[in-house]
């Protein structure tokens, strides 16, 4: 058998889970030629469609940096960096997490009709998993 010349197996060529700091990184907020954004839905190749809070839907890039490290979905809140010359267009600079959008929601930097997607409800997600039945509608079956 051959000897294993390798320093070790695929997670180590993926880099350190390191979620905690992650966790504890400072807020970000807007600047000038930026602007917050809800996914609305994946194109694939690194870009998304995007529906900003000015309401101007924009095709995004995901930067290189954060392609296959950060995993955007819809319905994600990120921070896009506009463009000067192509307005319809913009880049994904950051990726807010469930809690960050929540305070970004809190500062008044989103508007209160944004929906936020926290990957699942505060209350178990138990309350729409069923239909509710008056004995009137029974008894009309």
């Amino acid at each position: 058998m051959p000897k294993n010349k390798g320093k070790g197996g695929k997670n180590r060529k993926r880099g350190k889970k390191e979620a905690d700091e992650e966790g504890k990184r400072e807020l970000m907020f807007k600047e000038d030629g930026q602007e917050y954004a809800q996914v609305t839905r994946m194109l694939g190749n690194a870009r998304c469609e995007a529906l900003c809070v000015d309401g101007t839907p924009r095709l995004c890039h995901i930067r290189g940096k954060m392609q296959n490290k950060v995993w955007v979905a819809a319905g994600d809140i990120v921070l896009v960096g506009l463009r000067d010359f192509q307005d319809d267009k913009a880049d994904v600079i950051l990726k807010y997490m469930a809690d960050e959008a929540r305070l970004l929601k809190a500062y008044l930097e989103l508007p209160g009709t944004l929906s936020l997607n926290d990957g699942g409800a505060e209350d178990g997600g138990q309350e729409d998993s069923y239909v509710h039945f008056e004995d009137e509608d029974i008894d009309k079956i």
